[in-house]
């Protein structure tokens, strides 16, 4: 608890999901909480669920895929709140859909949001971070980041990308004030599936079966999620994985690095029908 009091914590995707449940959960722990999500209603919705006995909490309507609207956003929390504790770039979405039923329109949209929405806010937020004795950035990759699924190609691309990102961040601050993260998450019950964007030339149907086989396999409330990150900040964690199938995933992809989807497509019915 006391690595959270008194602290400025920035969460993107903070409208809904994991970022709304580490909102409250930041909120509770007595963290001032800088929350943002291009969904204004959800982020209102997210704002009202803090009591007022809760951390002093902004609110800011931003699009992390714009690099202006970014780095207006990271000196708008500089000026309101004059410094930076723990960075969570959380903002991510989902795109459904092969290789070939996608436009490179609909690769480039979800690029922008899940892997260059998490560059900008690194890139603005760092210098701020860095006044701090210490601080902390959080980048949420996915399970996604580690294995490769059929018909996630795009999704998987931008998770891979946050990894890969992540992990050179973290070897370059080593020794600094500022530790950086890389979270891993398993099956989150999210609204990600359902509010997931249709490739150009994706299936009619497609959306059904996804919804259908995410709601079998995300079984891990976003309040689980969030408490695990926030252990994973406390601890000073590299890497945290969420939940027993994204351990098992992980396990799986070390011991069978080239044939671990034949594994996974059996075991989660995950093949497109």
């Amino acid at each position: 608890m006391r690595s959270f009091q008194g602290g400025v914590a920035v969460v993107t995707g903070a409208g809904s999901g994991i970022g709304r449940a580490l909102a409250q959960e930041l909120a509770a722990r007595g963290s001032v909480v800088a929350l943002a999500d291009a969904d204004e209603a959800g982020l209102m919705e997210t704002a009202a669920s803090l009591s007022s006995k809760q951390a002093n909490a902004t609110t800011h309507v931003v699009d992390v895929a714009n690099e202006a609207a970014v780095k207006a956003f990271a000196e708008d929390v500089a000026a309101r709140h004059g410094r930076v504790t723990l960075l969570i770039n959380n903002a991510g979405v989902a795109l459904l859909g092969t290789f070939e039923e996608i436009s490179l329109e609909d690769f480039r949209w979800l690029m922008e949001i899940n892997f260059w929405g998490a560059v900008y806010g690194v890139k603005y937020f760092l210098p701020i971070l860095k006044q701090q004795p210490r601080a902390h950035i959080v980048n949420v990759s996915s399970i996604f980041g580690i294995v490769a699924p059929a018909g996630q190609s795009a999704y998987s691309a931008s998770k891979f990308a946050v990894r890969g990102f992540t992990e050179a961040l973290r070897h370059e601050l080593e020794g600094t004030s500022v530790f950086v993260s890389c979270v891993h998450p398993g099956g989150i019950r999210t609204a990600i599936a359902r509010r997931a964007r249709m490739g150009a030339n994706t299936p009619q149907g497609t959306q059904k079966d996804s919804i259908a086989r995410f709601d079998r396999v995300a079984t891990i409330p976003p309040e689980v999620a969030a408490e695990r990150i926030l252990v994973g900040v406390e601890r000073r964690e590299p890497r945290i994985l969420i939940g027993a199938d994204a351990r098992k995933i992980d396990i799986l992809q070390r011991l069978r690095p080239a044939t671990y989807w034949k594994a996974l497509s059996r075991r989660y019915n995950l093949d497109r029908e």
